[in-house]
């Protein structure tokens, strides 16, 4: 296959009030032909998200705000371009657009194409049906800000046992109590 493909560099820059430093990434095969709702879909995903009923807005350099628009309680934003319809190929080498997830969260992103377009088989391997990640950096905070099961977000971490395994069956050999 050609080198047809986008490369998109997503890097989350902002969240839960907090810059993040250093900045976890992800860079994104993506055809021309994928909308924006499917980029979005797939930075949520490899960004660990998974209460997905939040809004999102890509906004490009030049402030064109891209979104779903009935997410909106009915009322459009002026100037507002559907994410579901607006294709990738708007986008070329080394444009930076931002994306947010979570209005209350703001979760932000900066997003940087290509310069170069690539095979999306050399890549993945694979021909996808949407943007894929193929390659990532660092450690992605909770949506929530949760570190464990049961944790609010703001609860006192629980002290570190002496042996953090014991409590596992003993499935692989140094799991479990020791005997």
């Amino acid at each position: 296959m050609a080198r047809t493909w986008l490369s998109i560099r997503v890097e989350l820059v902002h969240g839960r009030g907090e810059d993040i430093w250093p900045r976890p990434g992800r860079v994104f095969a993506a055809a021309r032909s994928h909308s924006f709702l499917q980029l979005a879909q797939a930075i949520d995903t490899a960004f660990a998200r998974w209460d997905l009923s939040h809004l999102h807005m890509f906004t490009l350099a030049d402030g064109t705000p891209i979104s779903m628009l009935n997410h909106w309680d009915g009322v459009e934003l002026e100037g507002t371009v559907d994410s579901r319809t607006t294709k990738l190929s708007h986008l070329k080498p080394g444009d930076q657009f931002a994306y947010v997830f979570d209005f209350g969260d703001d979760w932000a992103h900066l997003c940087t194409v290509g310069a170069e377009r690539i095979d999306p088989l050399d890549q993945l391997g694979i021909l996808p049906d949407r943007p894929l990640p193929f390659w990532g950096w660092g450690a992605m905070p909770d949506q929530y800000g949760r570190r464990w099961a049961d944790d609010d977000g703001s609860s006192t971490v629980p002290k570190r046992p002496k042996n953090t395994l014991s409590d596992l069956p003993p499935i692989l050999p140094w799991w479990g109590p020791r005997r």
